[in-house]
């Protein structure tokens, strides 16, 4: 059905005479502006405006772009100012214009005529309340990559920057994950690590705004594409712990007593796994000086122990639990449960303590409903045991010290029935402890300690094992 046919109902109602379009040539086309009026003055929106904005619409709703392009064309150049659904059907129809033509000339006047397009709209409807200027700028970053590739990469990272920039959690997803694309980009020719990091953190927190926001139907794409840019920005080379010092180390010193400066490079450094770093260490500590998270804490525990005072990481530990559990930040509760868990055993020899934290971390887990994580504290409590003399060494005591290792290897094997992430490991010290249970010759030796088939491992242990 021909466009005019399919709109005879529709413009006889709405518009009393049907207007002619012209096809523009291809002078007129490259130049646009010509036509406009002063900078200072909006056109004047005739009816002939009006009917041809209702003829290039239904023609877009229809897929007949071709037909489409005359009367939008004729509106574009004349009455710019006429209607938004110039600029978003227009973006349509020259892009599906610029797709079905092979003519190289054709396809840089439409390329071209694609970004002067988004100029014009932020003239004249740059103050919409939706879809204001900032908004306008990421749909000319997009349409740059559309039709220039890496060739315009510079200038689509800049407005693309703008946009998520202006339009916060507002932002569109493809807006930022191509800022990282494109800024990738740039960074890979021109090696400026610090802008590439600036970039890929607004839009990696701005897309981690929009995944926790559960009134966003999109929350699910938008924590999808928060990995993908998350993956790009650690294979980059940008992550490397040494130029991220290079890049803030002054920063820090410059931004003491600044906390929105120092949690950003804290929390930069520690999604990168650059937590030995001292610049992380500055951050941390002058950021709990100003206020105490539970990320600040967790930086200065990994600073005391880089420095050896473990008794001071514990007690960071412990501030960072508490904090964190306000937040009911539980996964990273569970995290700093086991690191002091860890301390206390690996440095403290603390092995009664070791096993406080590593149970809480358990039950911080299973109340997440995670198995994994669990095994690795099942693990750490395994060894404690193992690592336990609970008996003089005298002929008696050393063979009940050995029945230690039957309980060091219950927790071995449940760490693994829980937690199949950590199997090979609990094998191995499944396979090494058992080796040291007391034989059935020194059982019986001792007939009154191992009567029966189970045996009370007394001491800070008091649990009940299985003979072996």
């Amino acid at each position: 059905m021909k466009l005019k046919q399919l709109l005879v109902i529709a413009l006889a109602v709405a518009v009393p005479v049907l207007a002619s379009a012209k096809k523009p040539t291809k002078q007129q086309a490259e130049a646009p502006a010509e036509q406009a009026p002063a900078a200072d003055e909006d056109p004047v929106i005739t009816e002939e405006c009006v009917m041809n904005v209702s003829l290039f619409h239904e023609a877009v709703k229809n897929k007949m772009f071709a037909d489409a392009y005359e009367p939008w064309y004729e509106v574009y150049t004349t009455c710019p100012n006429a209607n938004k659904s110039i600029y978003s059907d227009g973006s349509k129809i020259v892009e599906a214009l610029y797709q079905a033509t092979a003519d190289p000339a054709e396809k840089a006047r439409l390329a071209k005529l694609g970004i002067e397009m988004q100029d014009k709209r932020i003239r004249f409807f740059g103050n919409d309340p939706k879809y204001p200027k900032a908004y306008i700028l990421g749909e000319k970053g997009l349409a740059y990559l559309d039709f220039y590739g890496e060739e315009k990469v510079t200038e689509a990272r800049e407005c693309l920057q703008q946009s998520a920039a202006g339009m916060g959690a507002a932002s569109k997803i493809m807006v930022l994950v191509k800022l990282v694309d494109a800024s990738y980009a740039v960074y890979k020719k021109d090696g400026n690590a610090e802008q590439f990091i600036a970039d890929y953190e607004l839009a990696s927190n701005l897309l981690g705004e929009q995944a926790s926001n559960t009134n966003n139907k999109n929350a699910e794409i938008a924590g999808k594409q928060k990995d993908y840019v998350d993956n790009i920005f650690a294979i980059s080379g940008a992550a490397d712990c040494s130029k991220l010092d290079e890049i803030y180390a002054d920063a820090v010193k410059d931004n003491l007593n600044n906390l929105d400066m120092l949690t950003k490079i804290a929390k930069l450094y520690k999604r990168v796994r650059c937590t030995e770093s001292d610049v992380y260490f500055a951050a941390c500590e002058a950021a709990h000086k100003l206020q105490p998270t539970d990320e600040s804490a967790a930086g200065c525990a990994s600073m005391a122990a880089k420095k050896g005072d473990y008794e001071q990481a514990v007690a960071y530990y412990d501030q960072a639990i508490k904090l964190a559990m306000v937040e009911d930040e539980l996964e990273d509760v569970a995290d700093y449960q086991y690191n002091a868990a860890f301390y206390c055993y690996n440095n403290l020899k603390k092995y009664a303590e070791a096993r406080k934290y590593a149970l809480a971390s358990i039950a911080t887990l299973q109340g997440l409903g995670m198995n994994k994580g669990q095994g690795r504290c099942y693990i750490i409590i395994g060894m404690c045991y193992a690592s336990t003399q609970l008996y003089p060494q005298d002929a008696k005591g050393r063979i009940l010290n050995k029945t230690v290792y039957w309980v060091a290897v219950d927790k071995f094997v449940k760490a693994k029935q829980v937690d199949p992430s950590v199997e090979a490991q609990a094998s191995e010290f499944i396979s090494s402890y058992s080796k040291y249970y007391p034989t059935k010759e020194e059982r019986f030796d001792l007939p009154g300690e191992f009567s029966g088939n189970t045996y009370f491992v007394g001491g800070w242990i008091g649990e009940n094992t299985t003979i072996r």
